[in-house]
């Protein structure tokens, strides 16, 4: 995705731009919380939170009010924000505050995707014409009740929804009247005992299914069960005590009123039984003349490895994107997750090939997982639901298919390299700086740590997220500041001077920015690159041929030492061509299939020069063009290259150029 300043297509959100507050502004509201159901005028007054445990005091007055388990509205909580407030700003579904109610008042019958954006064609195989499409019209289908939750708990507290939106403390207050009403109309007396509230957690969920709701409040009752403590976004510690032997009771979820799935919505998924999944095919259609869509029919891996996962977002609401990939004449992809539940749907089976990458190598050996969000808005965040439940779709994937859970394997939409010189400049940028890579690769249970003493001669990414805010333009007005924001991303130099010139990108063919979508100068937490120099507080990587600076301040580091194989060129060579692909050599394609090009991209690894290697892989290529499935074939050669990150994005060297060393 290329996230446009102006956002095409985006149903407008309600207050989606509040101004942004002070912690100590939201300190100083005075709240009153009432008794669910009551008028605000009887209820009892609760003194308003103060200092610097103001929200965990929010936490245990809402609880008190409104008769629910502290430790079920914390878990509830976790669930939805990690106890963030995010200034007022809206989710991707326009949901506010630590318990993110929402509040979308449009229809998201607008939604675009990022797929038809820019000049990506997302299949990226020179074998067949570029595809470009066009986005269907998405279906405007009535407005969820998931996407309406901040009304009704408007009506259930008798505060504003502007109170509920801006005040953390109002709107956990509102959450835990949410809770409460839920319990009642399941015919639950309130009880202090957290296990009987699994049904009331299930529809806090806004899913309008049982197994989706029963997939979040079993998640909801793993965080209680585990505990968890953190500093939030306000600078606040939150605490959740640990309830190992918790055991929640299911008996209520029947009684919740959400439909069944059917068997065959969910039999027909590849998804771990942990999560909740269902089947919502992408049409495989032939339309005449040779064309056909939305993927390829495939075998993997029996037909050839599964070497990749690849993370997008959406650029579009989940209704708009269902209607997307259902349209044969679009392209596809093989999972979508939602934001507000972290519900799944499967589209394209795992042994087949989806066009959502723009790079036809990764694609015929990728995964591509789409989730629902917007890249050039900052604030827009993502549900711990949607993490949580990725996560776990991850680890089960990568099990299955033996994919390591590393950087160079687990691969932004970003870090797809171009395919040739000229589609380096219309690859896509998602899912963009404020993806906590960090968060993610930690629930996945491969956390990024220092493996090496500190002058190791790599290093990895790893900025604190919360505490790390470089400034970003063009997420609302070309040009133009983003809002300040927890990211990912770590800018580079052409020296230990942040006066001095960003790192330039000659493939893109335009001088460097700090844009939103603008990769020229940046590298992404996880990332690991070769160190070539140091100096007080900065360190220099090489990074596509050149060498890059950052500051790395020891009392606030933004890297952490690594010790890794690397490539650098054979002796007696100056330099070697990069690669966007892996492709075999011509004399390993036969008799008709036509031979594909091994072009290299406009960069050269230099003598002197090292970079991270992921692995080995064989030149190979998957000749499918028709619909007609009998005459899709790999072809593999001799040939053998190193996969390797070399600049944002990965890319690839024959091994025959390349000496192989560990650092």
């Amino acid at each position: 995705m290329r996230g446009s300043p102006t956002r095409p297509g985006r149903a407008p959100v309600v207050g989606s731009r509040p101004a942004r507050r002070t912690a100590g502004a939201l300190a100083a509201a005075a709240l009153t919380l009432p008794l669910l159901g009551a008028a605000p005028s009887a209820a009892p007054p609760v003194a308003a939170p103060s200092g610097e445990t103001r929200l965990q005091e929010a936490f245990v007055a809402a609880a008190t009010a409104y008769e629910v388990p502290r430790s079920v509205l914390l878990g509830v909580s976790y669930l939805q924000s990690r106890w963030d407030t995010h200034e007022g700003a809206p989710s991707v579904t326009g949901g506010y505050g630590p318990m993110h109610l929402t509040d979308v008042r449009t229809a998201l019958a607008a939604a675009t995707s990022h797929h038809d954006e820019g000049t990506e064609d997302p299949r990226g195989d020179d074998a067949r014409p570029p595809l470009r499409p066009e986005a269907p019209v998405p279906h405007a289908g009535s407005l969820p009740d998931r996407l309406a939750t901040l009304p009704k708990a408007a009506e259930l507290t008798g505060l504003s929804a502007e109170r509920l939106r801006d005040d953390p403390a109002a709107n956990v207050a509102g959450g835990a009247a949410l809770l409460a009403e839920s319990q009642r109309e399941l015919g639950g007396a309130p009880s202090e005992d957290p296990a009987d509230w699994y049904g009331a957690v299930a529809r806090f969920s806004g899913a309008d299914d049982t197994a989706s709701a029963a997939a979040y409040a079993d998640e909801v009752y793993e965080v209680i069960r585990a505990g968890a403590h953190r500093v939030t976004d306000t600078g606040e510690p939150v605490a959740l005590a640990a309830r190992p032997d918790l055991a929640p009771n299911r008996s209520a979820l029947p009684g919740t009123g959400l439909r069944t799935v059917s068997a065959g919505s969910t039999t027909a998924t590849e998804c771990p039984a942990t999560v909740s999944c269902e089947w919502i095919p992408a049409p495989y259609e032939e339309f005449g003349d040779g064309d056909y869509g939305n993927h390829d029919l495939s075998d993997r891996p029996a037909s050839q490895p599964i070497r990749y996962v690849v993370v997008h977002d959406t650029e579009g609401a989940w209704e708009g994107v269902l209607s997307m990939v259902q349209d044969p004449t679009y392209v596809s992809w093989h999972y979508s997750l939602r934001s507000t539940d972290g519900h799944i749907a499967q589209h394209v089976k795992v042994k087949d090939v989806p066009w959502h990458a723009g790079n036809w190598y990764v694609n015929a050996g990728s995964i591509g997982l789409e989730h629902e969000g917007f890249l050039a808005e900052p604030d827009a965040w993502y549900t711990e639901a949607m993490y949580r439940s990725s996560a776990r779709l991850v680890r089960y994937l990568a099990e299955k298919y033996d994919i390591p859970l590393d950087r160079q394997h687990i691969l932004g939409h970003d870090t797809v390299p171009g395919t040739t010189a000229a589609t380096v400049p219309g690859m896509h940028t998602d899912p963009g700086p404020y993806w906590d890579w960090a968060h993610y690769f930690e629930l996945l249970g491969s956390p990024f740590e220092a493996t090496a003493g500190k002058n190791g001669g790599l290093v990895t990414i790893r900025p604190d997220y919360a505490a790390h805010g470089p400034v970003f333009t063009g997420c609302e007005t070309a040009g133009e500041p983003c809002a300040v924001h927890g990211s990912s991303a770590v800018r580079l130099y052409s020296d230990h001077d942040e006066k001095s010139a960003l790192i330039r990108d000659i493939g893109l063919g335009s001088n460097p920015t700090t844009g939103v979508n603008d990769l020229s100068s940046r590298v992404s937490t996880g990332q690991q690159y070769a160190v070539a120099d140091r100096w007080d507080g900065w360190t220099a990587i090489w990074y596509l041929g050149q060498k890059a600076w950052f500051r790395n301040p020891k009392e606030q580091p933004t890297a952490v030492p690594a010790a890794g194989r690397v490539v650098t060129p054979k002796r007696g060579l100056d330099s070697v061509p990069v690669y966007g692909r892996a492709y075999p050599e011509k004399a390993a394609y036969p008799e008709g299939v036509p031979v594909q090009d091994v072009s290299p991209l406009p960069y050269t690894l230099l003598k002197g020069q090292q970079y991270v290697t992921g692995g080995k892989v064989p030149g190979e290529y998957l000749y499918a063009v028709t619909f007609d499935r009998s005459s899709h074939q790999v072809v593999r050669g001799k040939e053998l290259y190193y996969q390797i990150q070399f600049g944002h994005r990965v890319a690839f060297v024959r091994a025959a150029d390349v000496t192989v060393k560990t650092v």
